[in-house]
Order: C-alpha cells, then structure tokens, then sequence
C-alpha cells in the first residue's frame, strides 16, 4: 500500500500540520509540524523560512538544517541578546554588547550625555543663579523709636498714600525716612501713629485719618461761607454729603466777586498758621484790568503803596498778557487784608475788571473746574504743613 502511495501520481508540498504528499516526480519537503513527505526530500514547507542564523532563542527549523522557523526573523547576531534573534527578534533595538565586551555587561552608565550623545541640560542656564536669601534685619529693640505694640512703619508709610510697601522699604534703608527726628533704616521698626512724627525726604506725613484738606475752584457770585442766612450759593451747596462727611471749614476768605482756589479743612492748627500774617504764606493771583498800563506802576507796587489801613506791597508783579483795552497780570503777595489785591490797583488807577486767586502756598489750582471740590494728595498736603513749620 506504501507503495501505492509513493507513485500514485504528482505529489504536492507538504502543508500546515501536513498530510503525506501524493507521488510525482516533484515531491514537497516537510510542513511546519508535518510528517516527512512522500516524494523527494529536503523541499521547504509552505510557511518555512530563510535559512536561519545562529539566535538561541529561536526555535528549531522544521526544514533543511539551519534552515529558520516558519516565523523566525533575519538572521540574528552572535549573541544571547542580538537583533532579530528568535521569533520577531528578542533583545531590545541597539541594546547588544559591543564587539570585544562580555555578553553579560549591560550598557555603560552616563552622567554628563545621555544615551544618544547629546550633551545633559546646565541647571543654571535653565533655573538661573542660585537666589541669594534676604539678610536678616538687626534688632530694633535698641531705638527709642520702637514701638512693639505700634505699627510697622513701611506699612503705615503705605496706608498714607506715600507709595507701595515696597517703595516705602527701600526708602526706609535709604535713609529718606525719620521718626520724631531720628533716621530709620531698619524695615522691623513699629511706630505709634498717634504719637509718631514722620517725614520723608523732610516733608511731614499726616497719620490721622480725621484730617481732611479739600481745595474748591470757587466760583464768581459764591458766598465765602458756610451757610448763608440771606439764602444764598455758598460753599456747603458745592460738599457731597456721602462723600465730605467731615465738618470743614474755608482757610480765608474771597469776596463774592472773586473766583479762584479756596482751601477747605478741620485742621485747625493748619487754619490758624495759614491766615496768620507771621508765616507769610504767598498768594498768587491773576487780575484782569483795563489797559494800557503806564510803566513803573509795577515797581511801584513792589515798594508799597498808602492805603487807608497802611501800607501794603506786591512780592512780585508780571504781565501775563495784553489785548487791546486789557491787560493780565500775575501779582504775588502774602497780606491776607480784606480785599487787598483790589485796593492796590485802584490805588495806581486800574480797576480789576476780574480776580482768579490761582495757588495758596505750594497748591495750585492747576485744571481743576470751576465749582469742583478735589482732596489734596498726600504729597500736597505734606508740602502744605511743612510751608508752615508742622510736622505732623
């Protein structure tokens, strides 16, 4: 019957898991798994591979010998670990030993370059230089100045309008700030802002929250008053109750005609300093009067002129302006006489056609609307209490 079989006509290829092939004269080779074909010997199976190489971990070829497994890889390397070695390849891409080293070694350890070469990242170029830790204040226990149930002094600088809390550091450690005379360079020092008297860069700092300094534009035909019996427009018509809530009062007077900046507050020591004539606080105004105005008539303002109370002068006298038929000039003085500034031009013949008082001190009206009540800045009214020797 064997016999039949091997000459029973063509024989095919052994196939997957084969049956025996049937005679001819062109015989197939052994399937993956299969029994020996039944014609010529030594053809590959239907799923054999290429000639295999020298991998361990592939498994024995069911073909020719050396030939590889149906599903083996390229030939692999000469060693445990080499590309394509076994089905699909066993060891890692590029992981196998160099030529010369033993097989078990691993790959070499890197610190400066990784594994492709490249150089590692510098720290400093990516994070910066390592920050320096701010040096610890000294003790301020030692200064007189100390309050330790007060407040910190850069933070009460801060809350008055002066600047940031950090601006108001730095200028603690450069010096441009005293406390009751002494200079604080210490950012740790606590103050009470009750007693305390501070300055910066030598003007005072007002700390009490109570005090309040408004500057009114006040307008031609207002009453310089608080309240006016014979009902008319007066100062308090121009105060917004939700926002000047505190009681005020005007530093000085300007009669009815007269416009310009006024200066509204309840500080009455500022008041009393500010309308008293020892202080000399300068007054600027700008007069309108009918032109032309004969020469010399400014000196002789300068020198001072007769009038029914004395007599009275001009700090400085300039035109401004001039136009046909008028004339603007800008006269500085410091007497707080009841309608001075009028009196001396109808002493040299030239009516005031129209008065505007522009700066009190060191405030000046700038662009401010007629009508308009403003709060002066911290800046300002530390300029205003150091124009008359307060300090706090």
């Amino acid at each position: 019957m064997a016999e039949n079989n091997r000459n029973s006509g063509r024989t095919g290829g052994g196939n997957r898991g084969g049956r025996p092939g049937q005679g001819g004269p062109r015989q197939g080779g052994p399937g993956r798994g299969g029994k020996p074909g039944a014609g010529k010997s030594g053809g590959p199976g239907f799923k054999g591979g290429k000639p295999g190489g020298k991998g361990s971990a592939g498994r024995p070829n069911a073909g020719k010998p050396g030939t590889q497994n149906a599903k083996g890889g390229k030939p692999g390397a000469k060693g445990p670990a080499g590309k394509g070695t076994g089905p699909k390849g066993a060891g890692p891409k590029g992981a196998g030993p160099k030529k010369g080293q033993p097989a078990t070694s691993g790959p070499r350890p890197y610190a400066s370059t990784d594994r492709y070469g490249r150089k590692m990242p510098d720290k400093v170029a990516i994070y910066g230089p390592h920050r320096r830790r701010r040096p610890k204040n000294p003790p301020v226990d030692r200064l007189e100045v100390h309050d330790a149930e007060g407040v910190r002094l850069q933070k009460l600088l801060a809350n008055a309008g002066v600047a940031s809390r950090r601006v108001c550091e730095e200028m603690i450690t450069e010096s441009r700030v005293t406390v009751d005379g002494d200079v604080v360079t210490e950012l740790g020092v606590r103050v009470d802002p009750k007693t305390a008297e501070i300055t910066v860069d030598g003007l005072p700092i007002q700390l009490d929250d109570k005090l309040v300094y408004y500057a009114f534009n006040k307008p031609e035909g207002v009453v310089c008053t608080m309240d006016d019996q014979e009902g008319r427009q007066c100062i308090s018509d121009f105060l917004i109750p939700h926002r000047h809530q505190q009681r005020v009062f005007h530093v000085g007077r300007l009669d009815i005609e007269t416009e310009g900046l006024l200066l509204l507050t309840n500080d009455g020591e500022l008041t009393n300093r500010l309308t008293h004539p020892s202080y000399e606080v300068p007054k600027t105004y700008l007069v309108q009067v009918r032109g032309p105005m004969e020469k010399g008539i400014g000196d002789q303002m300068k020198e001072g002129l007769m009038l029914e109370d004395g007599i009275a002068k001009v700090d400085s006298f300039r035109l401004v302006d001039s136009v046909p038929g008028h004339i603007l000039v800008e006269v500085v003085l410091h007497s707080g006489r009841n309608r001075i500034v009028r009196r001396l031009f109808d002493a040299v013949g030239h009516p005031v056609e129209r008065l505007v008082r522009t700066q009190v001190g060191p405030i000046r009206i700038g662009d401010q609307k007629q009508g308009v009540v403003r709060d002066l800045s911290k800046t300002e009214v530390g300029h205003l209490l150091a124009s008359v020797g307060l300090s706090s």
